[in-house]
């Protein structure tokens, strides 16, 4: 194969990816490419990656349990500090277990790989996440989307399949910033023979989590959390199974223990509320300033708040050219979005302050002129 024409053939249709190289820690004022930005493409929603106390708890958890953790939780991985946590991960979420991953990608891809056996067919919301989409391809199921947040396509595509199966959505949507009505994907799978799943990777720390009875709740701990890993909570069989036949937990080292302590003291902070309430506010101003600029961001009362551009090479000249006025905002572009609605992906932190979004939003509003 000639990769060289296949990278360029991305770089002529304006999808080609790049990395930026960051130069400080993780923050709303970072440098970047040697250059001092105000970042707003970082899921950091509660501004708790550079927390001082949660700094302290990984210190303190390095100082007990070293670096790394050294194996598999199935070997000599599992330590006292990721026991610990799994239980204040299901106290928090109201369910009776938890179970710990690397990776949301890799917890979502662990469900999918312990229910081979279990299930017939899966139907997902049309635009959730890759790696759910992935967890079916894993397994040898065909790919199966209801229309998003549509509760009526749902319903009609559920009533055509046969035998146990497994319904997936993500709770907020990572490019959309809209979410799900999970009461109401509830309530059409209690007259069936299905599983609900929800990634709530978006919305753990932010929003209460909505999860019913005898579902699974899979969320993630780099995110609002700002730290790493995931967790997937549900009743104490389902997670008892997981753990005996999901490849990805059996076949991954665990996360260092260090990290656990880390999150421990990122869900106190997560509990007081300050930090949220700081996200809201600033969602809420955001909302407001964009109004009065007549910028048409998408319907979104979570941190993420979409700007559609629908050109790949528009989206890209106006991210570069807020990137130096000094603001980094992503440009978002197919395939992980549909074809024709390339966009901006503004992601709002607890420590943005009014006067950053303001001037933010006026920069925006000069660069679509």
């Amino acid at each position: 194969m000639n990769f060289s024409n296949k990278i360029s053939d991305l770089k002529k249709s304006h999808l080609l990816r790049s990395r930026k190289i960051t130069q400080s820690a993780q923050g709303t004022e970072m440098k970047i490419d040697n250059q001092d930005v105000v970042n707003f493409c970082s899921n950091d929603y509660l501004s708790l990656a550079n927390h001082p106390k949660i700094k302290e708890a990984l210190i303190k958890g390095v100082e007990k349990y070293g670096a790394g953790s050294g194996a598999s939780h199935l070997v000599s991985g599992h330590s006292e500090s990721h026991k610990l946590l799994e239980e204040s991960l299901a106290e928090f979420t109201g369910q009776q277990s938890a179970l710990l991953f690397s990776s949301g990608y890799s917890a979502n891809l662990g469900v999918f790989s312990a229910l081979r056996d279990e299930i017939n067919w899966s139907l997902q919301d049309k635009l959730n996440h890759a790696s759910l989409i992935d967890g079916s391809r894993l397994i040898g199921l065909p790919v199966q989307r209801y229309l998003h947040n549509n509760i009526e396509s749902l319903e009609k595509k559920i009533s055509k399949q046969t035998g146990p199966g497994l319904v997936v959505t993500d709770n907020v949507f990572s490019m959309d910033g809209d979410k799900a009505n999970v009461s109401g994907i509830a309530e059409i799978i209690k007259k069936t023979n299905a599983i609900f799943m929800q990634d709530d990777a978006h919305g753990f720390g932010i929003f209460d989590p909505i999860i019913p009875h005898q579902s699974i709740y899979m969320a993630t701990l780099g995110k609002s959390a700002g730290v790493m890993g995931a967790f997937v909570a549900g009743d104490d069989d389902f997670i008892e199974f997981l753990i005996q036949k999901s490849r990805p937990y059996t076949y991954t080292t665990a996360l260092p223990p260090s990290l656990c302590s880390a999150i421990q003291e990122s869900l106190k902070l997560i509990k007081e509320g300050e930090q949220k309430e700081k996200l809201f506010n600033n969602i809420k101003h955001f909302r407001t300033v964009a109004g009065q600029f007549g910028l048409n961001f998408e319907e979104s009362n979570s941190a993420i708040q979409p700007l559609i551009i629908g050109s790949s090479s528009k989206a890209l000249k106006i991210s570069k050219c807020l990137f130096e006025r000094g603001f980094f905002v992503n440009a978002i572009r197919p395939p992980t979005v549909p074809p024709k609605t390339a966009r901006l992906r503004f992601t709002l932190s607890a420590n943005h302050t009014k006067d950053q979004i303001e001037t933010l939003l006026q920069k925006v509003n000069d660069a679509m002129a």
